[in-house]
């Protein structure tokens, strides 16, 4: 991110609005120091300022980056998407990429996030897809959650889903959110964090 140094925070903050050619509302900002002078002289404040398109440049940059030192060519576009970003990528080798049960491409997004939250100081929903294979997995994961929801609520015995990626079970957790007597909720550490839906009597959308 980059500094920016002024006499006061407002003035700061035209500062890098000027410099990004965005509006000052569209700045996040970090206050780093704060100079108080005598009668106004020598007073300061410095801080990081950036906008989205900022966040964009950096992941675009991150990627090509990254994929250059694995000697890979690589086409990305970049979509913003409500509070954050859509990454899609495309190569000679897209399976590899993906990885076995899509390994690879979700060790990829754990580190594009990683990277961009820890720069930005702030968490954004970036989703890294190849080929929209994410999108077919969030279907396939759907119908499988809906499946065993379903049995659920007719036995009201709880289900324990297997192992698998946070994204993921964002999605499921959403999916069934409004499911009448059904609710969600992980359990577990790390690689072995999964889901378990649980029959509730009290939840249905007609009270």
């Amino acid at each position: 991110m980059k500094k920016y140094t002024a006499k006061t925070l407002d003035d700061l903050l035209k500062q890098a609005a000027n410099d990004k050619n965005v509006a000052v509302s569209d700045l996040t900002y970090f206050v780093l120091e704060e100079k108080k002078g005598i009668l106004g002289i020598g007073t300061s404040v410095t801080a990081e300022a950036y906008c989205l398109n900022d966040v964009k440049e950096f992941i675009f940059n991150y990627l090509g980056e990254f994929f250059t030192e694995l000697n890979q060519e690589i086409e990305i576009e970049i979509i913003p998407q409500a509070e954050g970003f859509k990454v899609m990528l495309n190569a000679d080798n897209n399976a590899i990429l993906i990885g076995k049960n899509g390994q690879t491409l979700q060790s990829i997004n754990t580190v594009v996030r990683s990277a961009v939250n820890g720069t930005f100081k702030k968490r954004f929903n970036v989703l890294v897809d190849i080929n929209n294979y994410k999108q077919d997995r969030y279907a396939k994961v759907k119908s499988m959650a809906r499946r065993i929801a379903r049995t659920v609520q007719k036995t009201k015995v709880e289900a324990v889903l297997d192992p698998m990626p946070n994204d993921e079970r964002k999605v499921i957790h959403q999916f069934l959110g409004e499911m009448d007597h059904i609710k969600t909720e992980s359990e577990g550490e790390g690689i072995h964090r999964h889901l378990k839906i649980m029959y509730d009597e009290n939840k249905s959308s007609n009270k």
